[in-house]
């Protein structure tokens, strides 16, 4: 089996596209690219099958290494044969690999090992053989200074054959699969454990097959586990798999039966099930894992992706009750232009300067929007702030500020703002994500931004890497300013990275703003292949040519230029007239590696260069009477804001502390298979409130039409 056909076991794609992908990504492709301008190559293939045929041949490549490796390993020992390589060659199943390497893997001390080093192993061959009708007269022949006892000789020969049994290939592949259809995952309750169990109270003697146990419950008694609440365990029908083995090895029922159930049964208890036990959990702790990292990149990605406001004149607060509310004032490009605070609230409430110095503020920046955190005290700063009598009514957004404590206090925002302090960078923070979420959440750790399921018990390098190839998509998915973007926000363009960010900016403050997409390559250490990934993906607003603000790869432009003339019209005159470009004959222009599904994007995008793929930014309203949970009543219906999303549900935040939940049962009548069919983040809803539980701050929701 090669690299393509190792792939294509786990994608819906031929071997063409495959092969076409691979190829590409080995000549240091990026995703983004691929999916976008080798259309034809692919065969059209999307973003995320491009990132699983990534994924799957680095595993691949993986597997070849760890093959070399135990290949080697095994003959420097002397025991590799025809026979064995031939399987080893033909195994491409890693957990079967391992199986096969099993008994040359070097091991500690063993009871096996001491049973061989007293050279016990011939007693052990003729107990599997099975043949003699007195296994006991045999054993007294290996009575010696080391062996006492034909007990002792026959113990030592069943420890031999427990381990013999335990590296039998193929009877481990047959309880691993009996294992994944037949375990159960049971939990009990750690008597030992003397802190709160309440948030736990729900597994405590749960036992349920572990192939159907949701991820997000397997997640919460593992973490249970580790915090000590719960004890878990792996449970089978032992009498089932000691019969299973008893099956294949027993052949006599002379005088060698005995001892080798006995040897079954220690092979079974010490060696097989609780190596099988983890592997199976480990298993479904995988399978968890994956499902929990896709909700969350999901979420994260409706999140990136969200409404901005664009270019405005912000003002934003911080709220606060005791500490006041940091407020600063942000020009178009996010610059802080001013900073104070106000006390508006009590202990000082300074209702008067408060609101004078919002309406001289206001009015001195020329503000066109104010943005408001959704922490403690937002609902009564937003009250506040709307009672102000301000001339030129700017509009009153409540931003979401999770993450933005995380951005406050590291590195990025003391480059930032090295003479001020975290109030002031939390508030500013705030006001550019309202402008532009995605150039501001890039500064952030993906994972502090609170939009996960369980993100800090799945494996870190794998959310890592999916998150990161989030922020990736999303960017690329809405391009970016050359002369604006900062370098945190082009370190995720395609192919560039940090260090190219960094000459960029330092090029662009050198030299000024770019004038064009070919000013890119005077960059130093930008060279040819970065300039193919990821040109395209940088727009340049006030360039000479017109396609330098659209998603159009400069090898295209030619072709853009002969649709014209084909017209008989000016560039200029071509791009967003939707009536002309609708006329044109598209497969006239096909040639070479540019095919129909490239030259539909560069129509589209003709008809709407430089569109932001994102929605506008709205304003939006919370109940004005419910400001903390001891305000809500059973039946009420409210209007909230979706802030997360899992696999059980969803979180509506409806102003106040505590956001409630839509179980996946109330999200519509029948069937919901993928909560995010339903609903996405940020998305405004109306619910209606089921039950209230005060004393556990519990809120249970249903969703309602909107």
């Amino acid at each position: 089996m090669n690299e393509i056909q190792y792939i294509k076991q786990f994608i819906q794609a031929s071997e063409s596209q495959i092969s076409q992908t691979v190829f590409l990504l080995n000549e240091q492709c990026t995703i983004p690219f691929i999916a976008r301008y080798r259309k034809e190559a692919t065969g059209n293939l999307d973003e995320t099958v491009i990132e699983k045929i990534a994924d799957f041949a680095k595993d691949f490549e993986l597997l070849i290494k760890r093959k070399e490796s135990i290949l080697k390993s095994i003959e420097e020992q002397g025991f590799l044969d025809v026979d064995l390589k031939h399987k080893i060659d033909k195994c491409f199943e890693i957990n079967e690999l391992e199986d096969l390497y099993l008994p040359f893997k070097k091991k500690k001390t063993s009871k096996g090992s001491v049973a061989k080093n007293k050279g016990l192993e011939p007693l052990a061959n003729k107990l599997m053989q099975q043949y003699e009708t007195h296994i006991e007269s045999v054993a007294k022949t290996f009575i010696n200074d080391q062996v006492l006892t034909v007990e002792e000789a026959l113990q030592g020969a069943c420890d031999i054959v427990a381990e013999w049994i335990n590296e039998h290939t193929v009877t481990r592949k047959k309880l691993r699969n009996t294992y994944a259809q037949t375990a159960f995952i049971s939990c009990k309750q750690n008597k030992k454990y003397d802190g709160d169990v309440s948030k736990y109270k729900a597994f405590f003697d749960q036992s349920e097959l572990i192939r159907k146990f949701p991820s997000h419950r397997l997640l919460a008694i593992l973490r249970a586990e580790n915090e000590g609440v719960l004890s878990v365990a792996i449970d089978v029908d032992s009498a089932e798999m000691i019969r299973l083995l008893e099956g294949y090895f027993i052949k006599s029922y002379k005088s060698c039966y005995p001892y080798m159930q006995l040897a079954i049964k220690d092979a079974y208890k010490r060696l097989l099930h609780p190596s099988l036990s983890n592997e199976v959990l480990q298993v479904n702790k995988e399978r968890a894992d994956d499902e929990a990292i896709s909700i969350f990149a999901s979420n994260l990605s409706q999140l990136l992706l969200a409404a901005p406001l664009g270019s405005k004149r912000i003002l934003a607060l911080d709220p606060g009750f005791r500490t006041g509310c940091k407020v600063v004032c942000l020009d178009e490009q996010g610059a802080l232009l001013d900073n104070c605070t106000v006390f508006p609230h009590e202990p000082q409430k300074n209702l008067e300067q408060a609101a004078a110095t919002i309406k001289d503020l206001v009015k001195k920046h020329r503000i066109n929007a104010i943005a408001i955190g959704n922490g403690t005290a937002s609902r009564e700063t937003e009250a506040f702030v709307k009672r102000i009598s301000l001339d030129t009514k700017p509009e009153v957004y409540v931003v979401n500020e999770s993450g933005a404590s995380v951005y406050s206090a590291s590195k990025i925002a003391r480059e930032e703002f090295p003479t001020h302090d975290i109030t002031v960078r939390g508030a500013v923070s705030i006001g550019r994500r309202l402008s532009d979420p995605l150039a501001e959440l890039v500064k952030i750790e993906p994972k502090s931004i609170g939009v996960g399921q369980y993100q800090h018990d799945v494996n870190e390098v794998k959310l890592k890497k999916q998150l990161d190839q989030v922020v990736v998509s999303c960017v690329n998915k809405v391009g970016v300013n050359l002369n604006t973007a900062s370098k945190h926000l082009l370190a995720y363009v395609s192919g560039i990275g940090p260090k190219l960010a960094e000459n960029i900016v330092a090029y662009r403050q050198e030299n000024g703003p770019f004038l064009n997409r070919k000013g890119l390559k005077k960059v130093p250490r930008l060279g040819e292949k970065v300039y193919e990934q990821a040109v395209a993906f940088l727009k340049v607003p006030n360039s000479n040519n017109p396609l330098d603000n659209s998603f159009v790869h400069p090898e295209s432009y030619p072709i853009v230029l002969k649709m014209a003339k084909s017209v008989n019209c000016e560039l200029s005159a071509l791009i967003g007239n939707k009536n002309v470009l609708e006329t044109l004959d598209l497969k006239q222009f096909v040639q070479g590696e540019i095919g129909l599904p490239t030259l539909i994007d560069i129509r589209n995008e003709l008809e709407k260069p430089g569109l932001d793929p994102r929605s506008q930014a709205q304003t939006f309203a919370f109940d004005p009477n419910v400001r903390s949970i001891n305000d809500l009543l059973k039946g009420a219906i409210l209007p909230g804001i979706v802030n997360n999303i899992t696999h059980f549900g969803c979180f509506v935040d409806i102003g106040i502390k505590e956001s409630g939940l839509v179980h996946v049962s109330q999200l519509k009548k029948g069937f919901v298979s993928n909560v995010a069919d339903v609903v996405q983040i940020h998305q405004q809803v109306l619910v209606k409130v089921m039950d209230v539980d005060i004393q556990q701050k519990r809120i249970q929701l249903s969703l309602l039409i909107d």
